[in-house]
C-alpha cells in the first residue's frame, strides 16, 4: 500500500500540529504536586518536574511568571500551579508552561475565595443597586464581632470620641474557626429580628486569609445580601479583603474605620462626602472587576496568538543549546585531559625534553582555539537573540502604544476614527501603553479642513 505523499508528514510538522491539539483541547489546569529536578537557568527561566507517586510531567516557567512567584521553590516542595499544557517541538517533550506557583496550602484558599467570589458575583449580590444607604444621622449602632477582641475595643473608642450619645447594641460572636460562619450569620439574623439598630459593623481584627476564612462562607454572605438593616464590612486590615466586603452595603478599610463611618460627627458635610466617595469605590472596583475578567479572557486569547510565544520557544531553545555546548566541552576537556595522561605517561618513560615542550606548545594551541571556537559561537547565538528580539518589538503593536499613541473604543467596542461615530454622552475607552482609561463624551469638535 502507497502513502499519499499529502499525508506524510515532516517530524517538526507532526510536533506543531501535536503542540496546537494540546494547547488548544487542554489549555489552561490547576495542578498539584512535588517539586523535583529544579534548575534556575542562566537566562532567568525555571525547569521543574512536578511528580506524585506514580507520574511526573515536565515543566517550564518563564522568567515574566517566575518574578511573581513570592517564594523560593526547592526540590521536595508541594505546590498548586495554573499552568498550559503543551510541547518543546525540538525534542518532542510534552511539557507544562507554568504561569503561577503558589504553596499548595494557601493556593487551594486562595483558588476557592475566587471560584467563590465569581459565583456570588454572577448572581448579583454584589451588584450596587442591590445595596442599602447608610443612615445620615444613626439612633443606634450594632456591633457583631467578638466581646474580647481588639476590633470591638478600637470601635467603642472611635465612637466615644466621636459621638458619646450615640446608643450601641454589641452582638457577640466568634469571628474565627469553623462554627464562626454559622455564629455571624446568626448574629446578624438576631439583630435583624430585633430590629433596635439603624446600622450594623459586622467584623474582626486583622489575621490571616486562613483566619479571616469565616467571612468568605457563603453563609455569612447570603445572611449579609438578605439583611433589612445596612451593613458595614469591617474585616482586618486595609489590605485584607472579604467575601463580606464585597456583598456589605458599605466596606470599611478598618473595624476604626467603620465607627468613623457610623458615626456622628461636627462635619457631617464630610461625612457625606466619605459615603459618596466609597459608594464610587464600590462602583469602580465592580466595573474593574469585570473588566479585569474580560481583559483575562482577551489575554487569553492573545496568547495563542503573541509573538512571546515564539520567543519564549526560541529562548528556551538557546538554554538548551547552552547545556549541550557545555557537555560537548566538558566531554573534550576530558578527551584531551587523557590524551595529557598518556603523553605524560610516556614521557615519564622516555624524558625527551623537546617533545615535551612540542606537546605542550600543541596543547596550549588546542586551548586557544576551543576558547576561541566556543566564545565565537556564544556571540553568534546572543547576536541572532538580539536580532530577534529587536525584530518582534519592533512589529510589537505595544511598541506603537509606548510611542504615545493610543487607541479609542466606543460603548460597543469598536474602534473610533471618525467623530461622526460619537455623541455627546457616549463612553469612551482609550488604551494607551500602561493601562485604560474610560471617559464620557461631552463636547465635540469637527476639524474642518481647509479649502
Amino acid at each position: 500500500m502507497t502513502a499519499n505523499n499529502r499525508n506524510i508528514l515532516s517530524v517538526s510538522r507532526l510536533n506543531a500540529e501535536v503542540r496546537l491539539c494540546l494547547e488548544k483541547n487542554i489549555g489552561i489546569v490547576w495542578l498539584t504536586g512535588e517539586i523535583s529536578n529544579f534548575t534556575a537557568a542562566t537566562s532567568g527561566h525555571w525547569y521543574l518536574s512536578l511528580k506524585d507517586n506514580q507520574s511526573q510531567v515536565k515543566c517550564a516557567m518563564f522568567r515574566g511568571n517566575n518574578r511573581r512567584v513570592m517564594f523560593k521553590p526547592k526540590n521536595g516542595d508541594q505546590v498548586l500551579v495554573r499552568a498550559r499544557v503543551s510541547m518543546y517541538e525540538p525534542r518532542g517533550d510534552y511539557q507544562l508552561i507554568l504561569e503561577s506557583m503558589q504553596p499548595e496550602g494557601d493556593g487551594r484558599l486562595q483558588q476557592a475565595f475566587e471560584q467563590r467570589k465569581q459565583a456570588l458575583a454572577a448572581e448579583g449580590l454584589f451588584a450596587q443597586s442591590a445595596k442599602q444607604a447608610l443612615p445620615d444621622q444613626p439612633k443606634r449602632v450594632g456591633i457583631i464581632t467578638s466581646k474580647t477582641g481588639a476590633a470591638l475595643h478600637d470601635i467603642l473608642n472611635v465612637l466615644k470620641r466621636r459621638d458619646p450619645s450615640l446608643p450601641v447594641v454589641i452582638y457577640p460572636t466568634l469571628v474565627q474557626g469553623q462554627e464562626a460562619a454559622v455564629a455571624i450569620a446568626q448574629a446578624i439574623g438576631r439583630a435583624n429580628a430585633r430590629n433596635e439598630c439603624d446600622v450594623l459593623i459586622v467584623g474582626r481584627g486583622g489575621g490571616s486569609l486562613e483566619d479571616l476564612w469565616c467571612f468568605n462562607e457563603e453563609i455569612v454572605a447570603r445572611t449579609i445580601a438578605a439583611s433589612q438593616i445596612p451593613i458595614v464590612s469591617a474585616v482586618g486590615h486595609e489590605v485584607d479583603v472579604t467575601i463580606a466586603d464585597f456583598v456589605a452595603d458599605v466596606r470599611a478599610p478598618t473595624p476604626s474605620a467603620a465607627a468613623e463611618l457610623v458615626s456622628r460627627d461636627l462635619s457631617y458635610r464630610l461625612q457625606q462626602y466619605q459615603q459618596r466617595e466609597q459608594a464610587l469605590k464600590n462602583a469602580i472596583g465592580t466595573l474593574l472587576y469585570r473588566q479585569q475578567r474580560a481583559l483575562t479572557q482577551h489575554e487569553h486569547r492573545l496568547s495563542h496568538q503573541h509573538p512571546r510565544r515564539r520567543l519564549q520557544q526560541q529562548s528556551q531553545h538557546i538554554d538548551e543549546l547552552q547545556r549541550r555546548m557545555h557537555q560537548a566541552l566538558t566531554k573534550q576537556f576530558s578527551r584531551y585531559s587523557s590524551q595529557l595522561n598518556t603523553l605524560d605517561t610516556r614521557l615519564q618513560r622516555m624524558t625527551p625534553d623537546r617533545r615535551i615542550q612540542q606537546h605542550q606548545a600543541q596543547l596550549a594551541q588546542y586551548h586557544q582555539r576551543l576558547t576561541h571556537a566556543m566564545d565565537s559561537h556564544l556571540s553568534h547565538a546572543q547576536q541572532r537573540l538580539a536580532t530577534l528580539v529587536a525584530t518582534l518589538d519592533a512589529v510589537s503593536p505595544l511598541a506603537t502604544l509606548s510611542r504615545g499613541y493610543s487607541i479609542s473604543r466606543d460603548s460597543d467596542g469598536h474602534i473610533v476614527t471618525n467623530i461622526n461615530q460619537l455623541k455627546e454622552g457616549d463612553t469612551l475607552h482609550t488604551q494607551l501603553s500602561n493601562g485604560d482609561v474610560t471617559s464620557v463624551v461631552q463636547q465635540r469638535h469637527l476639524h474642518q479642513s481647509p479649502d
